[in-house]
């Protein structure tokens, strides 16, 4: 494929070199031509100066036979404009925008327009690790989608669900366990997966639902032993 990356910092140089190792081609936008120091000689010879939302520079970039489109400078307006030129004028259907204030970024996911709020991320990633079992910390979601409609969160696994698999504990809840944490390990969720006393669970689920799943989870085991 033929990606588009508008910022030339650390990140959006790491996200070129790695896509061309990967076989695909880049191109590269940024304002400062010292910036494309950081690219390694074949990726710097697709370098292209310029603002990333004007339209005669995603041009030069190839914008128009690009399959997606990456904005990572450090102006949040000036990611989410070229985000959505690429996407509205361009039709690229792959575009994600960078964005500092989780404010904005929670507004454009919810037009369609793909966010990574870092800083959000990493200071809620920092304090679940600072300040573990925090209830108002756990109660945040780890990741949501655009629409709002789906998150991943983490739950601490009920002693209840101790010797139980993956699967009941799937069939039991509206939920999806997309990995856990064993003892400082990470496993990823097989259905047949025994679950052990001591698991963290981050799952998926419904935002209307997810506030409920650890007290349905808590009770799940007696309600069904009561059932019996």
């Amino acid at each position: 494929m033929h990606i588009v990356i508008m910022g030339c910092g650390r990140v959006g140089s790491t996200l070129a070199h790695t896509l061309v190792d990967l076989g695909h081609t880049v191109a590269v936008i940024d304002q400062d031509p010292e910036a494309f120091r950081r690219l390694h000689t074949t990726v710097a010879k697709h370098a292209v100066r310029g603002v990333g939302h004007d339209r005669e520079v995603l041009l030069s970039a190839g914008i128009d036979r690009a399959a997606a489109f990456a904005a990572v400078s450090n102006g949040d307006n000036s990611n989410i404009i070229a985000a959505r030129v690429a996407r509205e004028a361009f039709g690229v259907q792959n575009v994600v925008a960078r964005i500092y204030d989780p404010r904005r970024a929670e507004v454009y996911q919810r037009l369609g327009i793909p966010t990574v709020a870092t800083v959000r991320w990493t200071a809620d990633a920092i304090l679940r690790r600072v300040v573990p079992g925090d209830d108002q910390l756990t109660a945040a979601p780890e990741w949501q989608d655009a629409s709002g409609s789906l998150t991943m969160n983490e739950l601490s696994l009920p002693e209840r669900w101790a010797g139980r698999t993956v699967a009941e504990l799937e069939a039991d809840s509206p939920l999806r366990v997309v990995y856990l944490v064993r003892e400082g390990s990470i496993i990823l969720a097989r259905s047949e997966e025994t679950l052990v006393a001591g698991d963290v669970l981050h799952v998926v689920a419904h935002s209307r639902e997810m506030g409920d799943l650890a007290k349905r989870l808590g009770r799940g085991h007696e309600d069904e032993t009561g059932r019996g």
